[in-house]
């Protein structure tokens, strides 16, 4: 069994271990939480006992082998890479790092230390994603991408009203983008490469980030239009367009409901069975990993992170998105 450390002790944490229990090649080992209060009452509910308010002594700790890091994203290299260098293997909630430099140096970690490092994006595992890639020759050539994935967050109210939590402060590198907006743009890079050209727009809220946007990425034969948001929701599908039909995709970030459409019209069910839970995948992937030696996913590769991170960087710098993060 490998023992999993745990930084972040919110409602995502909670789905990623029940995915991960559900393959039976995890426990709990080990949570760190910055207040004493909140890592023992995450804990309890693992039956897990070893709890930390020190990263230092967290990362050296000898009650776990693997950790999964689910804190805000302007923390996730420091974190990544002192637990690197004490011998554990990282599983990073996505977008890996606040820039490309940080994910770099992560990376760099991991080879160092000759221990797993993947970003904990769960699209690209779940088994309609193989789906997707098996029609794309029915529907080839490709000429264009329609990515949308509009989610409003519980938080927005209470910004509205005057309080700024986590998800929109620009001190934590969030927003829409970075949130939502990396589900849109990782497959894609995963699928096709770096593209040639990025262009994106926002509408930028009074705390720092972005609220909503768009990110356009032109490969040259095709392009990628790619919706997200934070403060809106959408009932719109997502869809990849080609001369001999297309493919409509309900729900982007878990691959659910593919429908094949011929150019005359015909409709056909091509979605496959998969969990409900749809973490499960990146989990089980993350474990035969571990098991098998190797420091990269060969489905998360270290390009696809530096690619996606490269698209991010140069999306925010259209709109005008600055993290502290940049400026170390």
């Amino acid at each position: 069994m490998i023992r999993l450390g745990i930084i972040g002790t919110n409602w995502i944490t909670d789905r990623f271990l029940d995915a991960a229990l559900q393959t039976k090649q995890y426990t709990v080992g080990a949570v760190y939480s910055r207040t004493t209060e909140k890592a023992k009452a995450f804990a309890e509910k693992y039956d897990c006992d070893v709890t930390y308010t020190d990263m230092e002594g967290f990362s050296q700790s000898k009650a776990f082998d693997a950790v999964y890091i689910a804190s805000p994203t302007a923390l996730h290299a420091e974190q990544a890479i002192m637990c690197l260098q004490g011998k554990k293997h990282v599983l990073v909630e996505k977008p890996m790092a606040s820039n490309q430099r940080e994910v770099q140096a992560m990376i760099e970690a991991a080879k160092t230390n000759n221990v797993t490092l993947m970003e904990a994006m769960k699209t690209t595992h779940v088994p309609n994603f193989e789906q997707l890639k098996e029609m794309f020759d029915a529907i080839a050539p490709i000429r264009r991408i329609v990515g949308n994935f509009c989610q409003y967050s519980s938080r927005y109210d209470r910004y509205k009203e005057g309080e700024i939590l986590n998800a929109f402060k620009p001190d934590l590198s969030n927003g829409s983008l970075m949130d939502i907006g990396v589900y849109t743009i990782y497959p894609i890079v995963q699928l096709f490469g770096a593209p040639k050209r990025v262009e994106a727009a926002a509408h930028m809220l009074a705390s720092g980030v972005d609220g909503a946007g768009t990110v356009l990425l032109d490969y040259g034969d095709f392009q990628a239009d790619l919706m997200f948001s934070k403060i809106t929701n959408s009932g719109l599908a997502s869809e990849v367009q080609g001369e001999n039909g297309s493919i409509v995709i309900k729900k982007w970030s878990d691959m659910l409901g593919l429908t094949l459409i011929d150019k005359e019209g015909n409709e056909s069910d091509i979605s496959v069975d998969q969990r409900t839970n749809s973490m499960y995948y990146e989990a089980d992937h993350f474990a035969a990993l571990i098991k098998a030696g190797e420091i990269e996913s060969n489905v998360n590769r270290f390009e696809v992170s530096l690619q996606t991170m490269d698209v991010l960087d140069t999306a925010r710098a259209k709109i005008g998105l600055v993290f502290p993060s940049d400026k170390k």
